[in-house]
């Protein structure tokens, strides 16, 4: 018996000494011996993180630095430090949340709890990433997502020990934080440590390091610099992907699911060359998170550069240009004599100016109004989203009515497709009465009751003439017509590399598509192809769009690809990795008769002795080819302006589209085009001086 018992007891010896070297070894996984000063060894943990690249930077054409990036502190916790070796996690984060409301340093916790009681879910303020990993938190813990905000508090602060004597303001603090260290365990949620705050300056740093909290660490990093007020649209923000964009984009190019991408523009656009290749370091340090070592494992390659074919000094141009007029039309509208018959433009709400190269396709403006500020936008994003006139709206790659600026279409169709000479000459009767139910009026005629007498093509496109297109464009057809318009780029991609809208042109396939579900109006008629015409029915292009048209019309009918693209660079500058190449999109020509009458009416729109923009150009320095146009929209109030123009006109450098929401006519955006023409002319003069200099 008393061998049998000794037997028993040295294999339960064994037993415990095999299970006590199992967990030894385990933990030598996670702890490292780490000689101290005195000759004893202390706990230490080591970890991977990810570190961010530097993002590449943004340039204008002429190496204008419009977005770079400056250095930045984040403030990170090491969950298995601050819970494994803190004597008082909760108490350590309190202190550190109290610190921070006082301070006023904004900390994340993306619990969807509201703060304050009665507790209700804030779910549908959350992105879908975010709802995601609340989903995947609470199945990973067998809760209901049924459960109520009260009894979800409860539990996490059973689940997270939180002390009975606590404040409810207390609690709630800490079980956001508490939260947010338990998602980093969660299966499918990918995140790496957690970032309580971006961005702290470094008196706030101090103060928040001097609390010693363990597991609290320091990450360097970097934040967008935004070196001009001007271009938002274009430039683009940053902002956290979401689920379907990590799924469907980022997850395959190896970005971490926490990472910040381009949301919009530039940004978005060039995300892969701006974001470069993020680093993995990994880091040792002992059980009051004080760093041991750090080494790289693979050290992070900075974004390459982006420099685009925008000229900042002509977006600033533009976008000041207008808002001086939207403001003026708000303030004073326009005299009635010169206004549509719907309002004079006192309500006037947002607008864009494009311009592109002629010869390249080189997009130099693409400004939208209102506008907002890159620089602080998540703080006044709540703020902005409200303001009934939508700045975050991109107004110059969403489509509209282009009004008489598509008469050109008219003419080449008529004069190409259907033989009528530009020297056709026809009688203005004020209201077309070709038909006997839909009987349309010159604008003049419906603003002041006369006409435009007897005119010829040119002369039509000169004072803008409806009753001349009516008749031209019901004897041409809508097939030539359309067919123009799609040569010219009209309802076509323009290859602008941000997302733009298409619009579409007006035609029986269109109009059969747009009323699939009321058959009664989706048939095609005479009378649409009158409207269509003058650029009504159902024909909606970008101000991208009619830029693109107007440098087809100055080059003949050739259309270039539009590009905000000029090169990409390495980060350090030394290497061209990519030269963007002037693409043509469509080689199509109209005859040098078609050629003629568009010139001569577009010269004299703008000089001639009735032209509609003759009061704003007529004595301008440069020779400018140009169109007005006024647009119906349906949606009450003044109509909405239109301009389009290219010059110098004997040798096209530049056009340039101007569109203003509810602006009462065109003629008077021939303002901002100007201003964008002082700009763009005077620099051209001005390097054409400083070579002579440099020659002499």
């Amino acid at each position: 018996m008393e061998r049998k018992a000794r037997f028993r007891i040295g294999v339960f010896l064994v037993m415990i000494a095999v299970l006590v070297g199992l967990y030894a070894a385990r933990l030598f996984k996670l702890q490292e011996p780490a000689a101290s000063g005195d000759g004893q060894n202390v706990r230490t943990y080591t970890y991977e993180s990810t570190v961010q690249a530097a993002r590449g930077e943004i340039l204008d054409r002429n190496g204008n630095v419009l977005v770079t990036n400056r250095a930045s502190y984040n403030l990170e916790i090491v969950s298995n430090i601050l819970l494994n070796y803190a004597d008082n996690p909760n108490q350590h984060l309190l202190e550190l949340v109290e610190i921070c409301e006082a301070l006023g340093v904004d900390y994340v916790d993306n619990l969807p709890v509201s703060e304050t009681t009665p507790y209700t879910y804030t779910l549908e303020e959350q992105s879908s990433t975010q709802q995601n990993y609340f989903r995947l938190f609470m199945a990973a813990r067998g809760w209901d997502t049924d459960m109520s905000p009260q009894n979800l508090i409860r539990e996490l602060r059973d689940a997270f020990n939180i002390p009975e004597d606590w404040t409810e303001t207390q609690a709630r603090q800490v079980v956001g934080i508490r939260y947010e260290l338990a998602l980093r365990s969660v299966d499918g949620t990918g995140l790496g440590n957690y970032i309580l705050a971006e961005d702290v300056g470094t008196d706030v740093l101090a103060a928040i390091m001097e609390l010693d909290t363990p597991g609290l660490n320091v990450q360097t990093t970097t934040v967008r610099v935004y070196n001009t007020a001007y271009a938002a649209h274009i430039l683009g923000y940053l902002g956290a992907m979401d689920t379907q964009e990590y799924e469907s984009i980022y997850a395959e190019l190896d970005y971490p699911m926490d990472a910040r991408v381009g949301k919009s523009g530039v940004e978005q656009a060039f995300e892969q060359q701006l974001h470069g290749v993020d680093g993995r370091r990994r880091t040792t340090v002992d059980e009051s998170g004080e760093v041991l070592n750090e080494e790289w494992i693979t050290e992070p390659e900075a974004g390459d550069n982006v420099m685009l074919t925008i000229d900042i000094d002509l977006q600033a141009a533009a976008e000041d240009a207008l808002e001086e007029i939207i403001l003026d039309l708000r303030e004073n509208g326009l005299p009635s004599s010169s206004s549509d018959s719907q309002g004079r433009g006192t309500d006037a709400e947002g607008g864009a100016l494009v311009a592109v190269e002629v010869k390249t396709g080189d997009v130099l403006v693409c400004a939208s109004y209102p506008t907002y500020s890159l620089e602080t936008f998540y703080e006044d994003y709540a703020e902005v989203s409200q303001d009934p006139y939508n700045p975050y709206y991109n107004r110059a790659l969403n489509p509209s009515a282009p009004g008489s600026t598509f008469k050109m279409v008219t003419a080449i169709a008529a004069i190409d497709g259907a033989g009528v000479g530009r020297y056709r000459e026809i009688e203005d009767q004020g209201r077309y009465t070709y038909f006997e139910t839909y009987q349309p009026e010159c604008l003049i005629y419906t603003n002041t009751g006369t006409t435009h007498g007897i005119i010829n093509m040119m002369e039509a496109l000169e004072v803008s003439c409806n009753y001349y297109f009516y008749e031209v464009g019901r004897e041409t057809g809508i097939t030539a017509i359309d067919e123009v318009a799609r040569n010219l780029g009209l309802g076509e991609p323009t290859g602008i590399e941000i997302p733009e809208s298409i619009g579409h042109r007006a035609n029986p396939e269109t109009k059969a598509e747009l009323y699939a579900d009321n058959p009664d109006l989706s048939g095609w008629y005479d009378a649409d192809t009158v409207a269509a015409s003058i650029g009504q029915s159902e024909n909606s292009f970008t101000p991208m769009q009619l830029a693109v048209y107007t440098s087809a019309l100055a080059n003949g009918g050739p259309r270039y690809k539009a590009t905000i693209l000029e090169r990409i660079v390495s980060s350090d500058y030394e290497e061209i990795l990519v030269q963007n190449e002037p693409v043509l999109a469509n080689d199509y020509t109209f005859s040098s008769e078609a050629m003629a009458c568009v010139e001569e009416g577009m010269r004299l729109a703008a000089s001639g002795s009735r032209g509609t923009a003759t009061a704003y150009l007529g004595s301008y320095d440069v020779a400018v080819c140009a169109k007005t146009g006024t647009a119906e929209h349906g949606s009450g109030g003044s109509a909405n302006g239109l301009f389009v123009c290219y010059a110098p006109a004997d040798d096209p450098q530049i056009a340039i589209a101007v569109f203003v929401e509810k602006g009462a006519q065109g003629g008077n955006l021939a303002r901002a085009a100007i201003a964008v023409m002082d700009e763009y002319f005077q620099t051209a003069a001005d390097d054409q001086l400083s070579g002579e200099n440099t020659v002499g």
